[in-house]
């Protein structure tokens, strides 16, 4: 099918062009009955995707709109165009239509998750998630996908590409901080135009809906690892237009396509800025100035999210933003969030998916070390603070309050007739998966389940720690010592397979009662299968 696409950007629209689409379509939220699509385009217009329509909205001289499609079928399968101004721009000439694939009861569920994408052209070997496109594009439709969680590091502000380093140069001088780094909402778009223009990649995320939740180098590396770091930061010069720069980039560009089309009715800001006529940016600018801000115990807004596909229930919770840390509190999220984390985690399902972009266990010794540091370093310690900062001693175990509180939450639910429940993060760019175990007996298989990197690497030179990470002889020792400072963890684990280095993708699959979850390294002949786990 004939299309028009228009790759380069007229941010100005005033030369009599037609609008463009610069990124997207995205497919963001299905379910049985509904979809929403998000887009970029290069002027204000209006968007039409299917018996959907909407108005761009603008923020910063950017023009966005995420399209609400209503009335669908369950279990059908639906092309789609994307046309500005009445005008077809999407699909494009060489690839195959988008299609809106709406689930129904009973169905087979297949997801794709995995965390830490690095821009294409960038010296990371193949990227999984280009290499699963490609797959797709020679597969029948029947064995896609259902949906796509990209689990935190979908841009890096801190680790620019030389293409973005170069750009940046441009726009003002590298020998002022922040440097190489983002420093603002402008240069916020810039990262994801990259991340997300590589043309197969694009066509994936137009067909498989795609849940999004942000890590730290989203914004920055070691993002709130402590009221040390947060206050280090506040110190600079230019921290804290980075900071609102990212969520208020984070809150366009992936935020809003997590939410249904009921919550999108009832969001305040969301109405507010796709009704406001003009530039929304003082709007968002403000809004990233209250997300930021801790009072009184709470964040001031609610980054986590649910969705349901069936029989399965995705629960994505923000380990990053939501963190407590002033007034010598420690937590992983507020009281008040994990209270609304435990509402939303008991329901009718057969499978429970809790999305953490921390790993929630991690390798013996690691998690040990994490819980004494956090220990050390809330008694003073100095040295304690610097390695924590130093070594990323800042996952589910050095928040031990919330890591504790998530057990007890997961034992409660593998306690009910859920069939499984699995706890699916990334960031530490190996692959494992580990069975938990409860003191008392529970009827849910519970695993803890990690995938990464997408398309990045982690130094070969440190990769034995993690296989010596996971050797009892040293964790046991480290365990001693722990049980002189702290309580042990309420749950224990095994690794029943990994550590798995290289670009991967975690596939999970849930039929009925049943799920597995296979890991697929991306190499130049494609993807091929490294580890096979029955989630039993």
């Amino acid at each position: 099918m004939p299309g028009r696409h228009r790759a380069g950007r007229d941010e100005t629209g005033k030369d009599g062009a037609m609008p463009a689409l610069l990124i997207g379509p995205l497919l963001r939220h299905v379910d049985a009955t509904s979809a929403t699509v998000w887009v970029e385009t290069d002027q204000p217009c209006l968007v039409s995707v299917a018996n959907g329509e909407a108005r761009t909205f603008t923020v910063g001289g950017h023009h966005y709109a995420l399209v609400v499609i209503e009335g669908l079928r369950p279990g059908t399968s639906t092309p789609y165009e994307v046309a500005l101004d009445g005008e077809v721009v999407w699909p494009l000439d060489d690839l195959p239509p988008s299609r809106i694939r709406t689930g129904s009861e009973g169905d087979e569920f297949l997801l794709l998750f995995g965390s830490c994408r690095m821009p294409d052209g960038t010296a990371y070997g193949t990227d999984a998630l280009g290499a699963y496109a490609k797959r797709m594009l020679d597969q029948d439709e029947q064995d896609w996908p259902d949906s796509l969680l990209l689990i935190g590091d979908q841009v890096y502000a801190d680790e620019t590409s030389e293409a973005t380093k170069e750009w940046i140069s441009k726009r003002r001088s590298l020998d002022e901080p922040p440097g190489v780094e983002v420093a603002n909402f402008e240069e916020y778009t810039h990262l994801y135009h990259e991340s997300w223009s590589e043309p197969r990649v694009r066509w994936l995320m137009s067909t498989v809906p795609t849940s999004m939740i942000f890590d730290d180098h989203d914004v920055r590396d070691d993002w709130n690892t402590s009221q040390t770091w947060r206050d280090q930061m506040a110190a600079t010069s230019w921290w804290d237009e980075r900071e609102r720069g990212a969520l208020a980039s984070y809150w366009i560009y992936q935020h809003i396509g997590n939410l249904s089309p009921a919550d999108l009715a009832s969001d305040e800001l969301y109405q507010a800025v796709t009704t406001l006529e003009g530039d929304a940016k003082d709007l968002l600018h403000d809004f990233a100035e209250r997300a930021r801000q801790e009072v009184n115990g709470s964040k001031g807004t609610r980054w986590s999210y649910r969705r349901d596909f069936g029989n399965v229930r995705l629960l994505v919770i923000d380990t990053r933003s939501g963190r407590i840390l002033a007034g010598g509190q420690r937590s992983m999220v507020s009281d008040a969030e994990f209270d609304w984390i435990e509402e939303n985690a008991t329901g009718d399902f057969d499978h429970l998916l809790i999305g953490s972009s921390l790993p929630w266990l991690m390798p013996y010794a690691i998690s040990h070390i994490q819980s004494l540091n956090e220990v050390a370093a809330r008694r003073g310690g100095r040295l304690a603070e610097k390695l924590r900062q130093a070594a990323d001693l800042e996952h589910w175990p050095s928040f031990r309050a919330s890591s504790d509180r998530l057990a007890r939450l997961v034992e409660r639910i593998a306690k009910t007739d859920t069939a499984t429940v699995s706890v699916l993060s990334g960031d530490v760019h190996h692959g494992y998966a580990a069975k938990v175990h409860f003191p008392s007996q529970v009827n849910a298989a519970v695993y803890q389940l990690v995938c990464s990197p997408l398309h990045n690497r982690v130094p070969r030179w440190f990769r034995p720690v993690f296989f010596l990470a996971w050797w009892r002889p040293l964790a046991a020792v480290l365990r001693w010592r722990l049980l002189r400072k702290v309580d042990p963890m309420p749950v224990a684990w095994e690794k029943v397979t990994g550590p798995h280095m290289g670009n991967m993708v975690g596939v999970l699959r849930a039929s009925g009662q049943t799920a597995e979850m296979v890991l697929e390294r991306a190499d130049d002949s494609g993807l091929r299968p490294i580890a096979k786990v029955p989630l039993t």
